[in-house]
């Protein structure tokens, strides 16, 4: 029964612990460690790179959404620029930096989606900034 239960439990523990030593020595543990961080940073760098380039692409290319948001943001700053215009006027001011600011949002550049309706409608708003413009110039004094 001794002869059993220490024989093999003897012969397979110096075994076992012989062989995880042997594999999991000081040179194979160093190895499979640096190999792992290097990979990673090789595989993390390869996606940066990858990022980077999709960010380029997308700055240099710009598709029909973002110009469609492009050309309504701008439209839209238009919009509120025409409410501080009319704020202005209503409360008797003649407010030079509410034109100014109405003058630079006009001659921001418009993106055109293509889309006729949404040209359509930002066309009646870069209209109405010029129509009021011309009467704010026209209201200057002359001297």
């Amino acid at each position: 029964m001794g002869m059993k239960v220490v024989g093999p439990n003897g012969v397979s523990t110096p075994t076992s612990t012989r062989a995880t030593r042997s594999t999991s020595g000081f040179s194979l543990g160093q190895t499979g460690a640096a190999a792992a961080p290097s990979a990673a940073t090789a595989s993390a760098a390869a996606g940066g790179v990858s990022d980077v380039s999709a960010l380029m692409a997308l700055q240099g290319i710009e598709g029909p959404l973002e110009r469609r948001r492009r050309a309504i943001r701008r439209g839209g700053g238009l919009l509120d620029r025409l409410d501080e215009l009319k704020l202005a006027l209503l409360s008797g001011d003649a407010d030079e930096a509410s034109l100014d600011r109405l003058a630079r949002s006009l001659r921001e550049e418009r993106a055109d989606d293509g889309d006729p309706g949404l040209n359509a409608v930002l066309d009646q708003i870069d209209l109405r900034a010029s129509v009021e413009l011309a009467k704010a110039e026209m209201r200057r004094p002359r001297g």
